[in-house]
């Protein structure tokens, strides 16, 4: 099965927004073993779509749309598709009324643009919507298919893990494929990808020729480099032990290289890493945040649950702050004896078992004689007090970003070093 992806928007091809939505779909799709093997951008242009859709048609089994279902005069990807199938457009006055009852819920009256929305290839098959008022579509065209799903990114991945998946693996089941694939990916966080790949080139080499197992690396900016695994075995339990085999395997070379490097596994964050020590150690975390400004507050707290460990924060952006509040020594702030002091200060403050910190350099200046990018950690866990000093890339938005996701990667490991001195 090799499916292809067209964007739609002419906004797309101005660079006036990112088209994160073909990134999340070749993600998703190699996650589950579907091929990838072209991805297209098109403007709001009736003939350029038809252009783009008979393309993606002419060397893939499946196309997957996103974008051109809305109300307006722009969104014609309904009519697109309906000419690739040769075939009217029809309205369906149940979707009619099921957009009428979302415009209702909400207090408002349905415009009759959104008529359009109601509007249906013949022989498609409805994606019902859950989060929007644009319905998603199933378009057979010979023996292949078109899906075409709205380009709201949080719309778009609803109908994808609801629907488009299943149909999908269904298809591939269907064309006599018995081979199940299963796929696992592991999340670093303080390695380059090039590193990584010169950890693992002896499992590369070894997998040459084979085609039941892959490995591909995915740069993920703030999130870290994950390394994907997968496996193409005869039936589940094969996939499982082959998958599992070859983690073993790569686990030990990037550890053998890098140390404890990985911290989750496909979906767990660092946050969620680092919340499931912290409840297991039943530890509780207090912040004290300078140039992050609260991003680590922000991160932990999307964990479900977090305020069983996370007493709270103090965002100690001023000097005078760090001084008062946390008990910093007068003097430079952006030193590893401050970030340490602040830390120390967060557990005192906030009443919790552990307090960590984070001060340092976001740019474009420097401070205390400090350049941009240096960044020190503090950590007050049990009897000691430490910290680690960081040079990290970018502009001030990836400093910030870099300096919360390495704070929690220290609490990890931290962490982990002290469950396994006990």
């Amino acid at each position: 099965m090799r499916v292809e992806i067209v964007a739609v928007g002419t906004e797309l091809l101005l660079g006036q927004i990112a088209d994160t939505n073909s990134q999340w779909l070749g993600e998703r799709l190699a996650a589950v073993g579907i091929g990838s093997h072209f991805h297209q951008h098109v403007g709001d242009n009736h003939e350029r779509i038809v252009l783009a859709l008979r393309t993606a048609l002419a060397r893939s089994d499946a196309v997957i749309v996103c974008g051109g279902l809305g109300p307006t005069q722009d969104d014609i990807t309904r009519a697109a598709i309906a000419d690739v199938m040769n075939v009217p457009l029809e309205r369906h006055e149940d979707l009619v009324e099921v957009i009428r009852a979302m415009f209702s819920a909400r207090g408002r009256t349905m415009p009759e643009n959104n008529l359009l929305q109601a509007d249906v290839p013949r022989g498609a098959t409805v994606i019902p919507q859950t989060r929007g008022t644009a319905p998603g579509l199933i378009c057979p065209v010979g023996q292949k298919v078109v899906y075409a799903l709205p380009g709201v990114p949080y719309e778009m991945t609803d109908m994808v893990e609801r629907v488009v998946l299943d149909d999908l693996l269904a298809r591939v089941r269907a064309s006599g494929e018995t081979a199940v694939i299963r796929s696992r990916v592991l999340r670093t966080w303080g390695a380059s990808e090039s590193g990584l790949a010169e950890a693992v080139a002896e499992r590369f080499e070894a997998l040459v020729g084979d085609p039941r197992i892959t490995i591909a690396f995915l740069a993920s900016g703030i999130e870290g480099i994950k390394v994907r695994l997968t496996a193409r075995g005869d039936d589940d339990e094969h996939a499982g032990w082959l998958l599992a085999d070859e983690e073993a395997l790569v686990r030990d070379a990037i550890v053998g290289r890098f140390g404890d490097i990985i911290f989750g596994v496909d979906d767990e964050t660092m946050e969620d890493a680092v919340a499931r020590r912290l409840l297991e150690s039943g530890d509780t975390l207090g912040l004290a945040e300078s140039l992050t400004g609260g991003l680590i507050a922000s991160r932990l707290v999307n964990v479900e649950g977090a305020s069983r460990w996370l007493r709270g924060g103090v965002v100690s952006y001023a000097s005078a702050v760090k001084f008062d509040l946390l008990g910093v020594p007068e003097g430079p702030v952006v030193t590893a004896a401050a970030a340490e002091a602040m830390a120390e200060g967060a557990r005192r403050a906030l009443g919790s078992t552990i307090g960590l910190s984070v001060t340092g350099v976001a740019g474009p200046d420097e401070q205390d004689g400090q350049r941009a990018g240096t960044v020190f950690v503090g950590l007050a866990l049990g009897e000691r007090t430490s910290h680690a000093q960081l040079a990290l890339p970018g502009d001030r938005p990836r400093v910030r970003a870099y300096s919360a996701i390495s704070a929690l990667d220290f609490l990890r490991r931290s962490l982990d070093e002290r469950a396994g001195e006990a």
